[in-house]
């Protein structure tokens, strides 16, 4: 079962963050290249609304946030995993 991870957004200055950013691509990047990775990206609104990314299994996403720079300096506010129930339409 895939995995849906929400981070909610913290009060971290954007600098703050985009110092933090390249640590964190590198770490989705190996994620992403192991197939433990679907899909990531922000929403319309990241400061506002937060990102969420789409894991191959929740024992993926949870092995994520431990090792995520953004979580490690505390640069997210609240962290979610829902495990997701895909249903293809066709």
């Amino acid at each position: 079962m895939k995995a849906v991870l929400f981070y909610e957004s913290s009060t971290a200055p954007v600098e703050e963050i985009m110092a933090v950013y390249p640590r964190h691509k590198a770490l989705l990047d190996q994620f992403h290249d192991r197939g433990e990775l679907l899909a990531v990206g922000a929403f319309a609104n990241p400061q506002k609304d937060g990102s969420m990314g789409v894991f191959k299994a929740k024992e993926f996403a949870e092995e994520f946030i431990k090792q995520d720079p953004f979580v490690l300096e505390g640069l997210v506010g609240k962290i979610t995993i829902k495990e997701w129930n895909e249903t293809y339409l066709g």
